[in-house]
């Protein structure tokens, strides 16, 4: 039996998960940042393996035979091992990406960093941040109000001075983004092209509303690496491995 690792933490790696599922033999590994994560179906470990030369030997040790990497698109680091470790020990390898949205009239910057350099600059006064956990610190010198929605509660430390932390989890529907838009009277939308349906409402509700958007570009994948769009495709490659 195909021994696969699947690093996940998103919805198409529970999906994929659950297709390949008792038939394929699949370890899901996630990062552990998220308290309660929402577990795949199958054997799951929760941490890093410890940089680069930690995934090397973990996937000696365990027999891994392929590797699929369903991370978040923002998961650079990961992804970054991931590809680097199964070409030196020729692992099949795949990376599951969602399509990234149409950023349409948004802003376009190319990290945290430039979004709220962007947001000072345009005297944004009432910010709905939806970078996550890890992307308020940059913005914690602008002055502006912020409502900071997270799945986990930020370290105080990184928060701006006036804020509200909004803590959800998706998905979201058009009416609720609507309502959040205008009920908390905001005038910029600050997101990640994170891709996929969970997520977009945000989008579509900026847009009628007229709510001007800051998107964080999505990082580029590593070199050389073979890329797959949907579950099904994902599963497809994975299956394939028997018929080689």
């Amino acid at each position: 039996m195909t021994r696969v690792l699947l690093l996940g933490g998103t919805g198409e790696a529970r999906a994929l998960a659950k297709r390949l599922h008792p038939h394929i033999e699949v370890i899901s590994s996630l990062a552990g940042r998220v308290p309660d994560p929402a577990l795949p179906i199958g054997e799951v470990r929760i941490g890093g393996f410890g940089g680069v030369d930690g995934m090397r030997r973990y996937l000696a040790d365990v027999g891994i035979d392929a590797v699929v990497d369903a991370t978040h698109p923002y998961a650079a680091t990961i992804t970054a091992h991931a590809a680097e470790v199964c070409a030196a020990m020729g692992l099949p390898h795949v990376v599951l990406a969602r399509p990234a949205w149409d950023p349409g009239n948004a802003i376009v910057v190319k990290s945290d960093t430039e979004a709220a350099e962007t947001v000072a600059e345009k005297n944004f006064s009432r910010i709905f941040l939806t970078t996550g956990r890890s992307g308020t610190r940059a913005f914690r010198d602008v002055d502006a109000w912020f409502l900071i929605r997270a799945v986990t509660a930020p370290d105080a430390d990184t928060l701006p001075r006036r804020h509200e932390v909004l803590l959800s989890r998706g998905p979201y529907d058009y009416d609720h983004e609507h309502s959040v838009l205008t009920g908390y009277r905001i005038d910029c939308l600050v997101t990640k092209n994170s891709g996929g349906a969970m997520t977009r409402p945000k989008l579509d509700a900026a847009a009628a509303l007229g709510v001007p958007v800051v998107m964080v570009d999505r990082p580029a994948l590593p070199p050389d690496v073979t890329a797959v769009t949907t579950v099904a495709d994902a599963e497809e490659w994975v299956r394939s491995l028997g018929r080689t």
